[in-house]
C-alpha cells in the first residue's frame, strides 16, 4: 500500500520578520521530521509575509526574502518542503519553493492573480505559465502538484491539468483573509475540487492578523472522495497532519471512465519534475483530533481578538487605553482588548461631560471592575466649558447645534491622544460599521485613536457578541443595564441614536444591502424598506466619504469592509436617482 505522511504548517508570520519568519518556518520543519512527514506545507509568502504590499517594490526586500528562503533550503533536510516566497527572475512572481533535501527541486509560479476586494496581485506580480507535478520516489512513487491560492479557485485551473498529468495529491498553499461564513464556502470549494479532480488536497492556510486582514487558518486535508479527513484549528497557529493512501487515489480512477477522456483531450503541457527517495522513516502514531468549525458568533468574536491582538503586539505596543462611556460598543471592545492582551495591557478611561447620566457612569465603573482593567476618571466639563468660551466669540447669535456638541467628543479624543502620546499606550477606538457608514462619528473625537476593533462590526452584531461573551464567561461582564440602555453619545439632554438614525434593526440591512451587496437605491426599496429611509441612509454614506477615509484601520470581518474593499472618491458628485 502506497502511503504518504502529509503535514500542514499552519503558521503566523509578519510581514518583513524574514529572521522570524524563516525559524517559525524551520520549526514547522522539525516538527514535520519528528511526526515523520515526508512532506509538509506552509503558507503563500510565508518567507516574506502576507501581504507584502509595496514592500515588494523594493529590491533589497526581494534579495532578502531570497536569502531567507536559502536559510529554509539548508535546514531541510530529509524532506520535501513546500514554502511560499517571492522569486525574481526579469519580474517578481508569487512563488512556491519546493525543496527536496536540502536542495531547491523546483518552483512553482501562481497563475492566477486575483485582483478584487482586498487583493491587487496584479499591481505587483507577474503571472506565472507553468504547471509542473513532482514525482516523488521516482517511477512509482508519490505524485503531487503545487498550486497557490487562487489557482484553487477555478474549476479546471491548474488543480485539474496536475491531476490529468498524474498527481495523486495536490498541495495548495493559500493566504485567504477571513471573513464570516468563508470558511464553510472554502470546504465546499476544496472538497469539490477533490472530488471531481479524484485527488487527495491540501490546504495549507495562514494564521494572524495583518493590519486589518485577518487570517484564520482552518487548514483542510480531503481525500479523492472529497471528505475532509484533517481540520486545523481556527484564529491559532497549528500543526496539521494526515496519513494518505495513494492507492486509493488510483482505485479510483480506474473507475473513472470520464477521467480517461478528460486526459486525453488535456492540451496544457505539464512538466514532470524527479525527486530522489527519501530515507526510509518511521512514521509514528498520530494523535486523535477533534478540532471542528466554530460557530458564527464564537468565529467572529475569535478573529476580532486575533487581529487586535496582532496589530497591538507587532506594532510593539504594551498597553492600549479604551474610551469607556458605559454604552455597549465601548464595552466590546474592552472585552475583546482583555481577550486579546491580557487584563494588565488595557486600561479603561471614563470621561463624563455634563450630560453623561448616572447610569453609564456607573457601567463604565461596572464594565472595567468586571473585566479586572485599570480604570481612569477624567471629567472634560471644566475644558468643555472653556471650548465654549474661547468660541464664544465667532459663535454669537448663532443656535446651538451638533458643533457644539462635538467639542465633547473632541475633548475625549484628545485627552486618549495625549495620555497615547506621554505612555506610548495604542489607543482602541469604539465606533462600529454601522455608525462608520453612516457618518454617525465625530473627526478627530470618538474616531481619534490608532486601531478600530469593531469599525466592520454592525451595531446588531455588537449587541450578539456581547451577550455571547456574557454567555461564554457564564457571567454578565458586560451589564444587563449595558445590553437594554437605549444607545446614546450623550452630547445632548436625552439623546438617543435614533433621533438622528433609523431604528439599528432597519439601519443595518439597509447598509448591508447598499456597501456589501452594491444594490441600488431601488433595489432596496423593492426589498420592503420605506423609500425615504432607505434615501436618507443612502445619501449619509455617500457623502461621509471623507470621514472613513481618515478612520483608523480595524479587523475586517465582513465580505465587504471599510477600507481596502471600498474605494470610493471622496470627490464624487454621483448620486442615485
Amino acid at each position: 500500500m502506497r502511503r504518504l505522511r502529509i503535514g500542514l504548517a499552519q503558521i503566523n508570520p509578519t510581514v518583513g520578520d524574514l529572521e522570524g519568519n524563516v525559524r517559525k518556518v524551520l520549526e514547522g520543519v522539525e516538527r514535520a521530521r519528528t511526526l515523520g512527514c515526508d512532506v509538509v506545507a506552509f503558507p503563500e509568502l510565508a518567507i516574506p509575509g502576507y501581504p507584502p504590499e509595496d514592500l515588494l517594490f523594493k529590491p533589497a526586500f526581494i534579495e532578502a526574502n531570497l536569502d531567507a528562503l536559502d536559510a529554509v533550503v539548508r535546514g531541510s533536510a530529509g524532506l520535501t518542503v513546500v514554502v511560499g516566497f517571492v522569486d525574481r527572475r526579469d519580474d517578481i512572481m508569487n512563488a512556491a519553493a519546493v525543496i527536496h533535501d536540502r536542495a531547491l527541486a523546483g518552483i512553482y509560479h501562481k497563475r492566477y492573480l486575483p485582483n478584487y476586494g482586498v487583493f491587487d496581485e496584479n499591481r505587483y506580480f507577474q503571472a506565472g505559465t507553468e504547471t509542473p507535478v513532482f514525482e516523488l520516489g521516482g517511477p512509482g512513487g508519490a505524485v503531487f502538484g503545487v498550486n497557490i491560492c487562487e489557482d484553487l479557485w477555478y474549476p479546471t485551473g491548474p488543480s485539474t491539468a496536475q491531476a490529468l498529468a498524474g498527481a495523486e495529491l495536490i498541495v495548495t498553499i493559500t493566504s485567504s483573509p477571513y471573513h464570516a461564513g468563508k470558511v464553510r464556502f472554502r470546504e465546499k470549494m476544496l472538497a469539490t475540487r477533490a472530488a471531481d479532480n479524484v485527488v487527495c488536497l491540501a490546504y495549507a492556510n495562514l494564521v494572524g492578523g495583518q493590519d486589518e486582514l485577518v487570517f484564520d487558518g482552518q487548514s483542510m486535508i480531503f481525500n479523492e472522495l472529497g471528505e475532509r479527513v484533517a481540520l486545523g484549528r481556527a484564529f491559532e497557529e497549528d500543526f496539521v497532519v494526515a496519513d494518505l493512501d495513494l492507492e486509493g487515489v488510483f482505485r479510483a480512477r480506474l473507475r473513472d471512465s470520464r477521467r480517461r477522456k478528460e486526459k486525453l483531450a488535456a492540451a496544457e503541457p505539464v512538466r514532470r519534475i524527479a525527486l530522489p527517495p527519501l530515507s526510509e522513516r518511521a512514521h509514528p502514531a498520530l494523535p486523535e483530533s477533534a478540532v471542528e468549525f466554530l460557530d458564527a458568533d464564537a468565529e467572529i468574536y475569535a478573529a476580532l481578538v486575533l487581529g487586535t491582538r496582532d496589530y497591538v503586539r507587532k506594532n510593539g505596543f504594551r498597553r492600549v487605553v479604551i474610551g469607556l462611556s458605559g454604552g455597549i460598543d465601548s464595552a466590546l471592545t474592552a472585552a475583546i482588548a482583555v481577550d486579546a492582551l491580557g487584563r494588565e495591557s488595557v486600561v479603561g478611561v471614563s470621561m463624563p461631560s455634563p450630560f453623561s447620566s448616572a447610569g453609564t457612569k456607573a457601567d463604565a465603573r461596572r464594565v472595567a471592575r468586571n473585566l479586572g482593567i485599570e480604570f481612569l476618571t477624567l471629567p472634560i466639563t471644566a475644558a468643555y466649558r472653556a471650548f465654549r468660551r474661547i468660541l464664544a466669540q465667532p459663535f454669537k447669535g448663532l443656535k446651538e447645534d451638533v458643533a457644539e456638541e462635538n467639542v465633547q467628543a473632541r475633548v475625549r479624543g484628545t485627552l486618549l491622544m495625549t495620555l497615547s502620546n506621554k505612555l506610548g499606550w495604542l489607543v482602541l477606538t469604539t465606533g462600529n460599521k454601522s455608525e462608520m457608514g453612516v457618518g454617525y462619528c465625530t473627526l478627530y473625537g470618538d474616531m481619534a485613536g490608532g486601531f478600530a476593533v469593531i469599525k466592520d462590526v454592525p451595531k446588531t452584531m455588537v449587541y450578539r457578541l456581547a451577550r455571547y461573551r456574557n454567555a461564554r464567561d457564564g457571567r454578565p461582564v458586560i451589564p444587563e443595564s449595558v445590553l437594554t440602555r437605549a444607545p446614546s453619545a450623550e452630547l445632548r439632554p436625552n439623546q438617543t441614536d435614533q433621533d438622528t438614525l433609523p431604528p439599528y434593526e432597519v439601519l443595518d440591512p439597509i447598509l448591508e444591502a447598499y456597501v456589501e451587496e452594491n444594490r441600488s437605491l431601488a433595489d432596496i426599496v423593492a426589498l420592503g424598506y420605506d423609500e425615504a429611509t432607505v434615501r436618507k441612509v443612502v445619501a449619509m454614506v455617500d457623502r461621509n466619504e471623507y470621514k472613513r477615509r481618515q478612520a483608523p484601520p480595524g479587523v475586517k470581518i465582513t465580505p465587504r469592509a471599510f477600507g481596502r474593499d471600498w474605494r470610493l472618491p471622496i470627490v464624487n458628485r454621483f448620486r442615485h436617482p
